[in-house]
C-alpha cells in the first residue's frame, strides 16, 4: 500500500512562490511515478504535472510551464511541486498522485489528501 502525505501549502500574495512536498510511505517510491492535480472551489479537479522514475522526465500542462516545477528525490521519498509567481487562479486544492507505469497516461491510483494554497491579489 501507498500513502501520500502533502504539505506546504498556505495563504500567498500574488507573485509569491510555493513549493509543495508529498513524502510517500512504502518502500517502492522508487518504482512510482507521481504527478499533481489541483481543484478550485466549484470546478473539476485538472492535471497539473507529472515526473517519471527520476526528475529528469517531467511533464506539465501547457498553461502553466515555466511557472511550476516537479521533481524528486529518491533518497527522501519526496516529491515537489515549485510554484513560482503564483496568481490568483491558482488558488486550490493541490493533490499529489502516485502510480505504477507510464507517467503521462493518467489514471493514477494512489491520492493524498490535499493541501489548500490560496493566492490572494
Amino acid at each position: 500500500q501507498v500513502q501520500l502525505v502533502e504539505s506546504g501549502g498556505g495563504l500567498v500574495q500574488a507573485g509569491a512562490s510555493l513549493t509543495l512536498s508529498c513524502v510517500a510511505t512504502g518502500r517502492t517510491f522508487s518504482s512510482l511515478v507521481f504527478a499533481w492535480y489541483r481543484q478550485a472551489p466549484g470546478k473539476e479537479r485538472e492535471y497539473v504535472a507529472a515526473v517519471g522514475w527520476d526528475s529528469g522526465s517531467t511533464d506539465y500542462v501547457d498553461s502553466l510551464k515555466g511557472r511550476f516545477t516537479i521533481s524528486r528525490d529518491n533518497s527522501k521519498n519526496t516529491v515537489w511541486l515549485q510554484m513560482n509567481n503564483l496568481k490568483p487562479e491558482d488558488t486550490a486544492v493541490y493533490f499529489c498522485a502516485a502510480k505504477f507505469g507510464e507517467f503521462r497516461t493518467g489514471n493514477y491510483v494512489y491520492w493524498g489528501q490535499g493541501t489548500q494554497v490560496t493566492v490572494s491579489s
